[in-house]
């Protein structure tokens, strides 16, 4: 399997004269909402969508969860980022990416080489209502409530938005739709 999800588009808006949009990688913190975003753009756009962290647990044999817990986070940073360049990728797709995964090695810098990102930015606060509920699925997360999860979340982004910012578009995440998103690109 490669990832990719097939998806019958409903609504085609592939222009050929403009030769579409190529790859679209969706980037920003756990729980912006980048795989759900990431499937009804594609559907609107009548592209594949491929999620790398389902792509890397396929690769893996395992659970990010359990990847993470077997061999460290460093080892998950570097299978993320050959993932993320080793995957063949349709002409056209929308990806979701991994949280972190703009912000290692060079992986930003090849993202916007090989096509255009989004950075969905949402407020600390949104995200931890969002994560609360999730932390089982999310390593980082798992020992951290309320108060604490939104300082986790705040030292987090201090780290990345740096490498979230170098996205094609940055956009607000609150009411994001994929007709937005899909203007936005063609801006």
């Amino acid at each position: 399997m490669s990832g990719a999800e097939n998806i019958l588009p409903a609504n085609n808006n592939l222009n050929i004269a403009e030769g579409g949009l190529g790859l679209i990688f969706l980037i920003g913190f756990m729980g912006c909402g980048k795989t759900t975003l990431g499937r009804k753009l594609a559907n609107r756009l009548g592209y594949p969508f491929m999620d790398l962290d389902h792509v890397l647990e396929e690769q893996a044999g395992m659970s990010i969860a359990d990847y993470f817990s077997n061999f460290g986070e460093d080892a998950f940073r570097k299978l993320e980022s050959e993932v993320l360049k080793q995957t063949v990728y349709p002409e056209h797709a929308v990806i979701s990416t991994g949280g972190g995964l703009p912000c290692f090695f060079d992986n930003i810098d090849w993202i916007n080489a090989h096509g255009k990102s989004v950075y969905i930015k949402l407020s600390s606060k949104t995200l931890a209502d969002r994560l609360e509920h999730e932390k089982t699925k999310r390593p980082l997360l798992r020992e951290k409530h309320g108060d604490t999860l939104i300082a986790f979340i705040d030292e987090k982004l201090a780290e990345r938005e740096g490498f979230y910012n170098k996205a094609t578009v940055v956009t607000d995440g609150l009411g994001l739709t994929a007709m937005k998103v899909e203007a936005l690109l063609k801006l």
